[in-house]
C-alpha cells in the first residue's frame, strides 16, 4: 500500500476531460495571461470558496505549481547575495528554487528570529505540507505585515486550501489579511488537488497585480504558456463546485478511516486539520524506524526527515489511495495493534 507520495489516483471530473476534448481543435497560440474565460473562472471560485475578491487580470495561469515554485526567485530576480525563506518543515521545492536562482535559502520557525537582514522572498504554506497545519487569520496577517516592512515579497503555497477538515483555511489574498490590497503578495493554487488534474500542470498564480503583471511579462518572451485546451479544462473545473466537493468527501473518509487506525497501532498524529496527509510520530522511534516497522507490513510511508531535520521523528502518510487499498492498509495496521 503506497501512501508515501501524495499522487490522485481518483478519476478527472467529466466535466473536465469533456471541456479538454471540446476545445482539442485548437491551431492557434494560446494566450500566456490566459483566456479571458479561466481568469474570470479563476476569480470567481476564489470568492465563492475562499472569500477573495481579486481583478481577473491579476490571475496568471501556471505550468504546474511546483514548477512555478521552482521558478520563482529567479523569476523575481533573486540571486547570490539574496535570501529565500522558506518554512523549517517544508515541500523541497521551496529550497531548489532558491538554490537554482543562486540566492541563499534559510529555514524560519518564526520570522520574528530572522534578523534585520532582507530577504528577497518569504513562504508560507497552509494548509502545510507535510504537517497539515493551518495558520490563522492573525498570524498571517503578521506575516504579510513582517513582509511589507521589508519590502520582501511573500508568496503562499495554498495548494491543498480546499481539503480543510476540523478547520477551514484561510487565503493571504482575503481581506482579513491583508487589507484592502494584495499590494506584495502572492498566491499559489493547484487543481491538482481539488480536481484530481496533476497530469495536466494546471496551476494559479494571484495577488499583487504589478507582480502578475512583471512575471506575465517574463513569461511571453519565455514561452511559458499553458496549451489551449489545458486552458479550456481548467476553466471547466473552477466553475464545477459539485466535483470537488465530492473528491474533499472521498479524502475525508479515507482520512477518517487511517487517522483512528495508524493511532490505535502507536502512532501520535500532530497538526494533520487540512490537506492529504497525516503527520505522526511513534514515541521511542525515529523516521527511519517507523518507515522500517510500517514497510514490514506492507505499508509505504514518506520519513519526515525529508521535509526538515524538525520532521526526524515523524512520518507523513498520504491519503491518495483507492479505497480499496487504503482498508487494506487499516486491516494491516489493524494486525500492527494487535501485534
Amino acid at each position: 500500500m503506497d501512501l508515501s507520495v501524495g499522487t490522485p489516483v481518483d478519476p478527472v471530473p467529466t466535466v473536465v476531460r469533456h471541456a479538454l476534448a471540446g476545445a482539442a481543435d485548437s491551431p492557434g497560440y494560446p494566450a500566456t495571461h490566459g483566456s479571458a474565460r479561466l481568469r474570470e473562472a479563476a476569480a470567481g471560485w476564489l470568492a465563492r470558496s475562499h472569500g477573495v475578491v481579486i481583478d481577473p487580470s491579476a490571475v496568471l495561469p501556471v505550468i504546474g505549481t511546483k514548477e512555478f515554485i521552482a521558478a520563482l526567485p529567479g523569476l523575481l530576480g533573486c540571486g547570490p547575495g539574496d535570501t529565500v525563506l522558506h518554512p523549517a518543515l517544508a515541500y523541497p521545492t521551496y529550497d531548489i528554487g532558491a538554490r537554482l536562482a543562486g540566492a541563499d535559502s534559510l529555514r524560519y520557525e518564526g520570522l520574528a528570529a530572522v534578523g534585520p537582514g532582507r530577504a528577497a522572498l518569504v513562504w508560507v504554506n497552509s494548509p502545510a505540507n507535510p504537517t497539515g497545519q493551518v495558520l490563522g487569520v492573525a498570524h498571517l496577517r503578521k506575516m504579510v505585515d513582517w513582509a511589507r516592512e521589508r519590502g520582501t515579497v511573500l508568496a503562499a503555497d495554498e495548494c491543498y486550501i480546499d481539503l480543510g477538515y476540523e478547520e477551514q483555511p484561510v487565503s493571504v489574498l482575503h481581506s482579513d489579511v491583508c487589507g484592502a490590497s494584495p499590494h506584495g503578495v502572492l498566491a499559489v493554487y493547484s487543481l491538482s488537488k481539488r480536481s484530481n488534474m496533476a497530469g495536466y500542470r494546471a496551476g494559479l498564480v494571484a495577488g499583487d497585480p504589478a507582480l502578475v503583471a512583471e512575471l506575465l511579462e517574463i513569461r511571453r518572451h519565455a514561452g511559458l504558456i499553458i496549451p489551449g485546451p489545458v486552458q479550456a479544462a481548467m476553466a471547466a473545473a473552477l466553475d464545477d463546485d459539485t466535483h470537488a466537493a465530492q473528491q474533499r468527501s472521498r479524502y475525508a473518509a479515507r482520512r477518517a478511516a487511517l487517522w483512528p487506525a495508524l493511532t490505535a497501532a502507536g502512532w501520535v498524529i500532530e497538526h494533520s486539520r487540512a490537506g492529504l496527509y497525516l503527520w505522526a510520530t511513534r514515541p521511542g522511534l525515529d523516521c527511519w524506524e517507523s518507515v522500517q516497522v510500517l514497510a514490514q507490513a506492507g505499508i509505504l510511508v514518506a520519513p519526515g526527515a525529508f521535509y526538515g531535520p524538525q520532521g526526524a521523528r515523524h512520518i507523513r502518510m498520504a491519503l491518495t489511495a483507492t479505497d480499496e487499498r487504503v482498508e487494506a492498509a487499516v486491516t494491516r495496521l489493524a494486525a500492527l495493534a494487535g501485534g
